[in-house]
């Protein structure tokens, strides 16, 4: 999964507030899941 993760940072890795909103979402789903 972390491969997945960094795919989608590598994507939005010219957008730091995308980038961020990313790793937020990335880490509620790992805590819920």
């Amino acid at each position: 999964r972390l491969k997945d993760w960094r795919r989608v940072a590598t994507r939005y890795d010219r957008c730091a507030h995308t980038f961020m909103s990313a790793i937020c979402i990335a880490a509620t789903i790992a805590y819920w899941s």
